[in-house]
């Protein structure tokens, strides 16, 4: 009789030590998982250095009938002007992005249209106008003087 007892408390102590491990077995497993931060987004304005086409080499014959490879002359890069913060449109103000994560521009002030790009948290922008229902504020980039539509409440009014 007492070995009947000793089997079943050993039995039962197994049985809980096997069903606390397996327990945190899976709630590490859960923890770990949500622990990982998710991947940075990338948006198309974050390397356009990248897509720009490389020239192409010709080949100019020598007089000894010798072809030696001749690269094309690059073009100038026209200077494109920028705007300083005198001329700005009537009603558009500076603003700087305070969303850690960076914003979404849209085509339109609604959540569910295009995506057009985006722009990364505390960057410079120019706020042109507001939505109706002063949900949405239209920006430009001043870098790249792309337009669009960003969630209001995102960006903080420079001085």
């Amino acid at each position: 009789m007492f070995t009947n007892l000793l089997k079943f408390i050993l039995g039962f102590v197994l049985a809980i030590a096997v069903l606390l491990g397996t327990g945190l077995t899976v709630a590490l497993y859960f923890v770990n998982r949500t622990a990982v931060a998710p991947p940075k987004p990338m948006f198309a304005n974050d390397n356009p250095s990248s897509n720009t086409p490389k020239p192409k080499a010709s080949v100019k014959p020598l007089a000894g009938g010798k072809a030696t490879p001749k690269s094309s002359p690059k073009p100038k890069p026209t200077p494109t002007p920028t705007e300083s913060s005198d001329s700005l449109p009537p009603g558009a103000y500076q603003g700087t992005v305070t969303w850690p994560q960076g914003l979404s521009i849209r085509s339109e002030p609604d959540a569910n249209s295009q995506s057009t790009g985006g722009v990364a948290g505390n960057k410079e922008v120019i706020i042109l106008e507001e939505s109706a229902d002063k949900k949405w504020q239209k920006i430009r980039i001043p870098d790249t003087n792309q337009e669009g539509w960003v969630k209001a409440g995102n960006i903080k009014r420079s001085e």
